[in-house]
């Protein structure tokens, strides 16, 4: 009997393959079904990626995946994913768009290549702006951090190609749209906010007639969330949270417990989009609620790693399940994205298929709108900028009509705020509504149960998910380790033992361009004169969180393994939320473009962070209850440090009455919080501050090209005033290396020039590199013209560590204090006060041929070189056994 049983269940699985991966509903002959996936690359994402990779190409062909930008997800990070996602599953002629430097005028007309970085309603002619609707999702660990390092797996797993974003090269989400859809019909599967469907629907309404399906995986119509209840056996005082809402904004119930996240991401958009007259079918919460990943698919999922797909997936999962804030997660975590795939391509597969009849989920059609402002209509608070001082409202929409009303401002906006409960707002509502501004939608309700009541898989998806993965056909070709035949893992650290150390560095950078090349230069210079210590970065300014990876490689580039590496802050002081401190603002962080010459390039390393040697160490989630996670995951000694810990660290192995010299490259929001600390700050010996720009006259401007009512304040000041006030009201000594310095040094083509001089060793090279590039993008395009601002923070390094080798810099000693009132149009200034301010060192000019002599020279000396010059070195290394150690 058992034997029986085994071989109708092995009969029945091997069906089930067959019509998953091979052939859909008879289709011998004809063209495949052709899919395009727009997709903010969060962990269920790639999920729903990989099990459409999987299928069987003569049936279903993906085309091209565009990256929603305004979500989950930064967009550099998020695009070479997906290219070493491609690479891995051998796919790489599959197009991969992302952002785009288009606009949108003051009189709604769409410039083409909008970037989708912003949502439509933020959106004008540049790539910088606010966090109207983003502001909801986490920055740092559990959200975009977590997300855009995949917790740690990327590095460690995913094979590296040679597909990799480059600035000016890299198509657009427009430009892939256009392309894929003109070539004929196709149906499109979004599982992100829906900021690049409406923009294409909207600007070109031509191509409309080749979009046969829009699959949606987002909203929530008649949902009841189940998470955030009180257990049964809770006692009185526990409060429910988002238990029973529509949404699943756990960030933000309290003002929207309405919206769900890829909807409330841009609501104008889905409301484009699912009125835009092309057949839709929605796979809300409604379905996605009612197929958990409970542990028993958990247990089958772990056994089922056939693949190298599936073995990504399940490090994901597992990761996501280790580090999950509370111990639901098995009730609270869902199969979204991945879940609507299956429901699409089975619903594809059977042709003339108008009611949606598919084998994983329950159908029905509703008539329903996306709420996109709140009633009554007509208001003008200042709240809508569609309406707000318009004569005619922006797009021609109807005044008085659904787009007119109050439309939800941060996340405790007072209008939708309720303490303690149910908040008003129902911004990206999916509602069930009637006449004319409803829509006719088939929408997934519920999960079908397994067919077979033997399996421990009470869902029908979860076999055809774990089938389709594990299965061989179309199967991933390798992962990091394995492309290689002779990869060996390798650490490097100097040995300074018989050396006298000299002044102790602790450098702190924002992970801009500038400060990896004054990274190269300090780690340069003899040990004997700079010890650097450690490195903090401050993810406040102009590169994101993960971004930390590229030190780690340049670390072990340079042979200096040894140097710990704290994460900082991710919120400017008194940014974050008050209540649920993941979430916050974004009031300065906004003036830096999220595209070209922006987060887009500075996450790349402008597209030169890949051609660095790989790392062994890397960010990773991992974490561990003696840090306060809510248990230990598999690997916590492979836990990022934070900034403080990193700091703690320093002063317990420092010799006795030793002092710390601090260079700052980035926003002073880590040291701020140092200063504060007294067994700390009393052992800074001075802060080297590069930023800060002290006026001379009207006509002497800061660098603050993105908000033109601040006309006097620096970056590195700008983006964390608070910071940087309170680090100057401290009693550290400072030494300020101001705007107007760097401006009077900064000459690409010398410093080119000098670098092209001296002797080749990989730091010179990639530096010249670097540089070069930053100077060609200056002169191609009008995105770029502030690449000044990263040639100047070299110079902090410079006179911290060569201030006697002839550079002969001039000093002032000034009283000064930084403004910050919370007024946008001089926040971070820096202002002489002869009562009240500071005395500060402030640098007035050094020997500028010295200078430019000084840098290159020191990149191309042979001492304290690299140890491994490139990725490619290291690519040639793991392929020939002779060169294996």
């Amino acid at each position: 009997m058992l034997l029986a049983r085994r071989c109708w269940c092995w009969c029945w699985v091997a069906a089930l393959v067959v019509l998953i991966i091979g052939n859909h509903g008879g289709r011998v002959e004809g063209r495949p079904h052709r899919i395009l996936v727009d997709t903010d690359v969060d962990t269920d994402d790639f999920f729903a990626l990989l099990y459409l990779l999987k299928l069987n190409r003569s049936d279903f062909k993906l085309e091209a995946v565009t990256i929603n930008a305004n979500a989950w997800t930064s967009a550099g990070h998020a695009v070479n994913q997906i290219y070493d996602l491609l690479y891995m599953m051998g796919r790489d002629e599959i197009a991969v768009g992302v952002g785009g430097e288009g606009g949108i005028l003051q009189n709604g007309t769409i410039v083409p290549n909008v970037g989708g970085y912003l949502p439509i309603i933020e959106q004008g002619m540049t790539t910088v702006g606010g966090c109207r609707y983003r502001r909801a999702i986490p920055v740092g660990l559990g959200g975009r951090l977590d997300v855009d390092a995949n917790y740690g797996i990327r590095k460690a797993f995913l094979p590296q190609g040679t597909r990799k974003y480059t600035p000016l090269q890299q198509p657009t989400a427009q430009q892939v749209l256009i392309e894929k859809i003109s070539a004929g019909p196709i149906t499109l599967l979004v599982i992100g906010a829906h900021t690049n469907i409406a923009i294409f629907l909207m600007n070109n309404p031509h191509l409309k007639k080749n979009v046969e399906h829009i699959y949606i995986m987002g909203g929530g119509v008649r949902s009841s969330n189940p998470t955030g209840c009180c257990p049964q056996n809770a006692s009185s005082s526990c409060v429910p949270r988002q238990c029973g809402d529509r949404g699943n904004m756990f960030t933000d119930y309290n003002t929207n417990p309405y919206a769900e996240f890829n909807i409330f991401g841009d609501p104008f958009a889905a409301y484009q989009v699912i009125h835009s007259g092309i057949p839709v079918t929605l796979v809300p919460l409604d379905a996605t609620n009612t197929i958990p990943i409970n542990e028993e698919f958990f247990n089958v999922f772990e056994k089922s790693q056939d693949t190298y797909e599936a073995q990504y997936c399940f490090k994901s999962l597992k990761m996501a399940r280790d580090t999950w804030f509370d111990n639901e997660f098995y009730s609270s975590y869902f199969m979204w994205d991945s879940f609507a795939a299956g429901i699409a391509v089975s619903t594809m597969s059977k042709p003339n298929n108008h009611k949606g009849e598919n084998e994983f989920a329950e159908m029905e059609y509703m008539n329903i709108t996306v709420i996109t402002s709140n009633k009554p209509y007509g208001v003008s608070d200042s709240s809508n900028p569609f309406f707000d001082d318009r004569r005619v409202p922006k797009f021609n929409l109807e005044k008085g009509g659904v787009h007119s009303g109050h439309i939800q401002q941060g996340l405790r906006d007072p209008l939708c705020f309720v303490k303690n409960g149910k908040g008003r707002c129902q911004d990206g509502y999916t509602a069930e509504v009637s006449g004319p501004d409803s829509v006719r939608v088939l929408v997934a309700t519920k999960a079908k149960p397994n067919k077979d009541v033997g399996s421990s898989l009470d869902r029908e998806y979860f076999k055809s998910f774990l089938n389709v993965l594990k299965h061989p056909q179309n199967a991933g070709t390798f992962n990091f380790t394995t492309q290689f035949p002779y990869y060996k893992e390798v650490t490097y650290k100097p040995d300074f033992q018989n050396k006298t150390h000299g002044k102790p560095v602790v450098f702190d950078m924002d992970m801009s361009a500038g400060d990896f090349l004054a990274l190269f230069y300090l780690l340069k210079v003899p040990v004997q004169v700079i010890d650097l210590k450690a490195i903090i970065v401050s993810p406040t300014g102009w590169s994101n969180s993960a971004t930390i990876d590229i030190i780690y490689d340049l670390l072990h580039m340079m042979g200096r393994d040894d140097i710990p590496v704290g994460l900082g802050d991710v919120f400017a002081m008194n940014q974050s939320d008050p209540i649920f401190s993941a979430v916050g603002e974004c009031k300065y962080v906004k003036a830096i473009p999220h595209g070209n010459g922006g987060f887009l390039d500075s996450d790349t390393l402008y597209g030169l962070a890949r051609d660095l040697p790989r790392s062994p160490r890397r960010y990773t989630a991992e974490n561990s209850l003696k840090f306060g996670a809510p248990r230990d995951t598999d690997h916590p000694e492979l836990r990022q440090p934070l900034a403080v810990e990193v700091w703690e660290s320093i002063m317990q192995t420092a010799k006795p009455r030793s002092k710390i010299t601090v260079l700052t490259n980035g926003p002073l929001t880590n040291l701020a919080k140092v200063v504060s600390v007294k067994n700390i700050s009393s052992r800074i010996q001075e802060v080297y501050v590069v930023g800060g720009h002290i006026s001379s006259n009207a006509n002497d401007k800061g660098n603050i090209f993105s908000v033109p009512s601040n006309q006097y304040a620096e970056f590195n000041v700008f983006l964390d005033p608070l910071a940087a006030k309170t680090v100057f009201e401290s009693e550290v000594d400072i030494t300020l290396i101001p705007l107007g310095s760097q401006r009077r040094v900064s000459s690409f083509s010398t410093i080119i020039g000098e670098l092209r001089r001296t002797p080749t060793t990989p730091e010179a090279v990639f530096s010249e590199r670097l540089l070069s590039r930053l100077y060609r993008l200056k002169q191609a395009h009008n995105r770029y013209q502030h690449m000044d601002t990263f040639l100047g923070e070299i110079l902090g390094a410079v006179v911290l560590a060569d201030s006697h080798s002839g550079l002969n810099p001039k000093f002032e000693v000034k009283p000064v204090k930084v403004l910050a009132d919370g007024n946008e149009s001089s926040d971070g200034k820096v202002v002489v006060d002869e009562k009240g301010g500071k005395l500060v060192r402030i640098l007035s000019s050094v020997d500028a041929k010295v200078y430019h002599s000084l840098y290159a020279d020191k990149l191309g000396d042979e001492e304290q070189s690299a140890k491994i010059g490139s990725f490619e070195e290291q690519r040639r290394k793991w392929s020939h056994p002779h060169n294996k150690n």
